[in-house]
């Protein structure tokens, strides 16, 4: 008998003090990815993981996210692909829900290119770099190369609202009443 209790209480005791833990295997979809700076979509969320060329150590990878709610995934590529165009003066300055990112513009070798600044977690003190990007190498973070420009410009499915939906058919069918009394 004390052997059985030993024994259960030795089963639970690994069991609660287990280190490892099995998690939910969520899929993240790679848009494009030139070098060292890619995009990369998970539901709604867009996540754009670079080399911090900015840190001694060059292993140090940052990344900042933001949600595709106006079709902002396509509209931070206008805006880098017009800063090309017409280069800014200054940085353009874009504020996401956790860092500051700044789109730094430069030509080298007589080509316009592009530099992610971010400023993590809106701390001036913390500021990550990624490398020089030129328009063909947007282009293919961007997934215009691959036709992976699609997945971001699919709206979200809709969610439909039972109680919504029968307040609508009422109010469908009253009018749908009222014209029919209206006729006669």
């Amino acid at each position: 008998m004390k052997k059985i209790i030993l024994l259960f209480a030795c089963l639970l005791g690994f069991s609660a003090f287990s280190q490892i833990k099995v998690l939910k295997n969520e899929t993240v979809v790679e848009i494009g990815k030139d070098n060292s700076v890619g995009l990369y979509k998970k539901d709604n969320k867009f996540t754009i993981n670079y080399q911090d060329l900015n840190t001694a150590n060059l292993n140090t990878f940052r990344s900042f996210s933001f949600e595709n709610l106006n079709k902002d995934v396509s509209g931070l590529y206008e805006i880098i692909i017009n800063g090309f165009i017409d280069i800014p003066v200054s940085n353009i300055v874009l504020e996401l829900p956790n860092d500051i990112i700044e789109l730094h513009f430069e030509k080298n070798f007589g080509q316009p290119t592009v530099q992610f600044i971010q400023y993590i977690n809106k701390n001036r003190k913390y500021v990550g770099k990624s490398q020089f990007l030129n328009k063909k190498q947007i282009d293919k973070i961007f997934g215009r190369q691959n036709g992976k420009s699609s997945l971001y410009e699919k709206p979200a499915p809709a969610v439909v609202n039972p109680a919504n939906r029968t307040a609508n058919t009422s109010t469908t069918a009253e009018s749908g009443n009222k014209d029919k009394k209206t006729k006669k």
